[in-house]
């Protein structure tokens, strides 16, 4: 996530606070002046910070020790409460009153305009059983259409496009076209800065389109420029929200933390990855609790519901409840986990192990996971059933066959004999055994 350093460099503050008897003047200003550090390091910009910190001295010297409670947990609380305030208090989606709902993304060159148009148009598709109409009227970049055409055909999403036209004239025609869609998505012209040709340009088709939604892209990387952007576009368009794109880069992602504050535009979706399906959207409150370290348990049952195939899953639970665990049940297990996505992102997503994610190499366990499901793969259906029959003979054809070392054949049967032991044990728990 774009708050990896400031995450880290948080945790480590908080610790420092941990075990006092009470805050003082002295620990609280000690904590108050490492944040300010960590804030300005990730590039939050300095009218934020101030209202951060000031906010958190007033509350913090004026809270009342609650009994059995650190205080150092009640001084996170107040931080992660004035957080959410800034990101936005509460989730805001896209809004259509009319049908069919109309929505221009803009923004700069480079900032992921097309892409994260296509994302959404895959998001309203999949989730929300949308009929969705893409509109290129992006005519200054000429890879531009064939870049939407690729991304709509791979999503499923119809493209209207049209040569030797202007774009207020693919527009016009778009909408004639897609009077019965439920929502038409417009593509616009980016620029490689803001300049009058481009928002007079964008200022039409608002005319034209009006529009119930206008989405600005904006590189979650590019540090405080977000907001000179975001208010350049701002002054001429009716702007609702803001896609951030590469918010899963690891370097300094402070201006998305400014940006609605700054700007009064709410973050809407974020972008977490390169591939098509990789869009979220934005919680100010779960961001808030994941920059402070404390996980985001929610976006991570989410995750699981969207990506696990849950009726292979839960069988596979009922069977392993049941002590009935093989190296079938394994295989599928890990599939599901693979699914959600790199394994250091998951753990971000749990309380506390931000820290430790940041230590997975996850090329890594990408590659093991493959070398486990060649193994298995390699099995018998009997040998899956009953890894006990696997004996030296066996284990070299098996590794023979995966690619692999008798030596890492042992180290699955090793970990399979472990899983097994704790689910007969988890089982027996639950009086299942």
């Amino acid at each position: 996530m774009a708050f990896d350093n400031l995450t880290n460099r948080l945790q480590d503050t908080f610790k420092n606070l941990t075990g006092k008897g009470k805050l003082t003047e002295k620990n609280i200003a000690d904590a108050l002046s490492e944040i300010r550090i960590s804030l300005l390091e990730a590039d939050v910009s300095l009218e934020v910070i101030n209202e951060l910190l000031d906010y958190t001295r007033k509350e913090a010297m004026g809270m009342k020790v609650v009994r059995d409670v650190d205080p150092s947990q009640m001084f996170i609380k107040i931080v992660n409460d004035k957080l959410v305030e800034i990101l936005g208090e509460e989730h805001q989606g896209l809004t259509f009153t009319r049908k069919p709902g109309v929505m221009m993304m803009v923004g700069l060159q480079g900032s992921g305009k097309t892409t994260s148009i296509a994302k959404i148009a895959r998001e309203l598709k999949v989730k929300e059983d949308k009929k969705v109409l893409l509109v290129a009227a992006d005519l200054a970049r000429p890879a531009a259409i064939e870049q939407l055409k690729i991304l709509g055909e791979r999503i499923g999403v119809e493209v209207f496009a049209k040569e030797n036209s202007t774009p207020v004239e693919v527009v016009t025609d778009a909408l004639s076209y897609g009077k019965d869609f439920d929502v038409i998505l417009i593509d616009t012209a980016g620029r490689l800065q803001i300049d009058e040709a481009l928002m007079q340009q964008l200022v039409d088709i608002q005319a034209l389109a009006k529009p119930e939604e206008i989405l600005l892209s904006v590189d979650a990387m590019s540090g405080q420029d977000v907001i000179h952007v975001a208010n350049g576009f701002k002054s001429k368009l009716n702007l609702t929200g803001l896609v951030a794109t590469k918010f899963d880069g690891d370097s300094r992602g402070g201006s998305i933390l400014s940006v609605r504050y700054m700007t009064k535009v709410p973050v809407k979706y974020v972008g977490v990855g390169e591939g098509i399906e990789e869009l979220e959207a934005f919680h100010p409150d779960r961001t808030a609790s994941r920059i402070l370290g404390m996980g985001d348990i929610v976006s991570l049952v989410e995750k699981a519901q969207e990506k696990m195939d849950i009726e292979a899953s839960e069988k596979s639970a009922e069977r392993m409840m049941n002590g009935q665990f093989t190296l079938d049940d394994m295989l599928i297990q890990l599939q599901q986990v693979s699914k959600m996505g790199p394994i250091s992102g998951l753990l971000k997503m749990l309380p506390g192990a931000n820290q430790m994610a940041n230590q997975i190499d996850d090329d890594d366990a990408s590659k093991g996971m493959k070398k486990t499901e060649a193994m298995i793969q390699s099995m018998t259906k009997e040998e899956r059933n009953d890894p006990t029959i696997i004996r030296s003979g066996r284990k070299h054809r098996i590794a023979k066959g995966s690619g692999v070392t008798t030596t890492d054949v042992n180290r699955l049967l090793s970990q399979y004999d472990k899983m097994k032991k704790q689910m007969r044990m988890f089982s027996r728990m639950m009086g299942k055994q």
